[in-house]
């Protein structure tokens, strides 16, 4: 059975932010572990995991809905690094770098909408 998803760029970079952020959030204090530490890094597998599980479905129309869905677990993920960086659990080139990676997956998810989209 071929998995279509790990042909996608997207997917591929997806999974390169999730390494990054599991890296980053070992850092983060052991008293974040099940706070910001668990919710950032399940907000990134999010990504991944709807990229995966959306490339499956019936329709277009169904897998664009998992796009968004991904899209909106990359908000949360940078909405979590802002926290980070306030509690000065990062470093702001960390979180600029990380930071441009998100806003790279969002930029390629918002294309592949826009694809999904066209009749």
């Amino acid at each position: 059975m071929a998995f279509r998803f790990r042909e996608f760029n997207v997917y591929k970079d997806a999974k390169k932010f999730v390494s990054n952020i599991y890296k980053i959030s070992k850092r983060f204090p052991k008293e974040e572990c099940f706070g910001l530490t668990s919710q950032i890094r399940s907000a990134a597998i999010s990504i991944v995991l709807n990229v995966a599980e959306g490339s499956d479905r019936g329709s277009d129309k169904e897998f664009n809905r998992f796009i968004n869905i991904a899209i909106g677990s990359v908000n949360e993920v940078v909405a979590a690094l802002d926290i980070a960086l306030d509690n000065e659990y990062l470093k702001a080139d960390t979180y600029n770098v990380l930071l441009s990676q998100a806003e790279k997956i969002v930029k390629q998810l918002s294309n592949f909408s826009k694809k999904l989209k066209k009749p």
